[in-house]
């Protein structure tokens, strides 16, 4: 435009016109055009402005060539980072990883827990022990007898009252029902992740069935609250052992089509051979118990080295691994199912008939019956659902082995000022809880 007005205030000059080019054979710039005239500059004033880019010919165009060799770009392969969990369709339980991923290869695993703390050893404080024995089946809901045993076992040793047979066994038979549940649950949940779909149905319809005897002894589904201290609160009702043993009996089948499913499919291998290898070196110093361990290729179940209710009077096997990988232990959860079947089918075939709890009315209530005919056995019913019984002073150590790790609670009764009673309660995961179960009275 600065040009084009500079031709407007020489108009007459002969070099500048406006129209068709009458003196020489100069390029025409097409980039200028006014109303469809073109404006072409002269000779002079294309030599003013000769630039290398200003009204190039078709001979100046092409770039001259690069010699320069070209720098290498810098790469920088950064890892993903991921929360999995606790809201995560595959987080089975309030557990929350933070992962560094490397494609599909698990890096590093940062576990936040504490995420199910529910205050459980505040709570008991203010209760008696046996207002404090269903919280303990909140404390694992996958495994919920198991945890009443522990706490139960704990108290009949600061008590030192023995058990009646009939009791030991049925806490034996449930206890095991309560491990097929868990394994169940791990092994069908695991297949579901990795997308096989059928064992667990399967195993969530075998679940139901073992449910409902949890209903027919307790009158819960869940969170049974059946175990007390001295035995358990009701007698199997009639029936239900023969139920029981029938649903054993094809079980049995059951197990068999989901191993044949999963044992030597080609996915299933793919995903848990070598994946989360821990040698029996590092299981130990990491602390590992229960499948874990033995998955390590350690022999290690409390069942066996400290035997407590009725273990000591069955036989079974404690399957062990090699590997250390997620294949091993899950081998060893199947075989497992398969060795908690032969401790029922024992139970069932060796139930003695007898007493379900302790005779000491001061522990356990005694008959309505007797309340009707005794005046002490009122007294004691009375005392017992107002003041609950007391312990005396000292402290235990108690370990069961539940489906998923030994479970461990450390129970006590101190008579120091301030402190009457104390519980501190853990699990060998690293959990450690402290509890200070008290009353006012020393």
């Amino acid at each position: 435009m600065a040009a084009l007005r500079t031709v407007l205030r020489k108009a007459s000059g002969s070099h500048y016109v406006l129209g068709r080019v009458l003196h020489s054979n100069i390029p025409v710039c097409s980039s200028v055009r006014n109303m469809g005239k073109v404006w072409m500059p002269d000779a002079d004033y294309m030599e003013a402005y000769k630039k290398p880019c200003f009204y190039p010919a078709d001979t100046d165009w092409e770039l001259p060539p690069y010699n320069r060799r070209l720098l290498e770009t810098e790469r920088n392969v950064e890892n993903i980072k991921m929360n999995f969990g606790p809201q995560h369709p595959a987080a089975h339980g309030v557990l929350r990883l933070v992962l560094t991923l490397e494609g599909e290869t698990v890096l590093r695993a940062d576990p936040h827990v504490g995420l199910l703390h529910r205050g459980t050893e505040k709570l008991i404080e203010y209760k008696t022990y046996t207002q404090a024995l269903p919280y303990f089946d909140r404390l694992d809901y996958v495994s919920m007898m198991v945890n009443e045993q522990a706490f139960c076992l704990a108290i009949e040793k600061l008590l030192n009252i023995e058990v009646p047979p009939r009791a030991k066994w049925i806490r034996t038979l449930f206890g095991e029902i309560t491990r097929l549940k868990n394994h169940m649950m791990s092994v069908g949940s695991h297949a579901l992740d990795v997308g096989a779909m059928t064992p667990f149905f399967w195993f969530f319809e075998e679940r139901e069935k073992l449910m409902e005897f949890y209903e027919r002894v307790s009158g819960a589904r869940l969170h049974a609250a059946y175990y007390r201290p001295g035995g358990v609160a009701l007698d199997m009702p009639l029936g239900l052992m023969e139920d029981i043993y029938e649903w054993l009996s094809k079980f049995g089948q059951r197990l068999d089509e989901v191993d044949d499913l999963l044992t030597e499919n080609r996915i299933w291998k793919q995903r848990t051979i070598d994946i989360g290898v821990v040698s029996a070196e590092d299981a130990l110093n990491l602390g590992m118990s229960g499948p874990m361990l033995r998955g390590s290729g350690i022999k290690w179940d409390l069942r066996k080295t400290q035997p407590y209710d009725a273990y000591d009077q069955v036989e079974f096997d404690v399957p062990i691994g090699h590997r250390g990988d997620c294949y091993d232990r899950y081998l060893v959860r199947m075989a497992e199912m398969r060795q908690s079947m032969r401790i029922i089918e024992q139970c069932i075939n060796k139930m003695p008939p007898g007493e379900i709890k302790t005779d000491d009315n001061k522990i356990s209530p005694p008959n309505r019956a007797d309340m009707k005919d005794s005046m002490e056995a009122l007294i004691h019913h009375f005392k017992l659902f107002t003041e609950g019984f007391q312990v005396p002073p000292g402290a235990t150590y108690t370990a069961v082995e539940a489906p998923k790790e030994p479970w461990i609670l450390c129970l006590g009764r101190w008579t120091d000022k301030g402190t009457d009673k104390g519980t501190d309660k853990g699990t060998d995961k690293g959990t450690d809880k402290g509890t200070d179960k008290g009353t006012d009275k020393g």
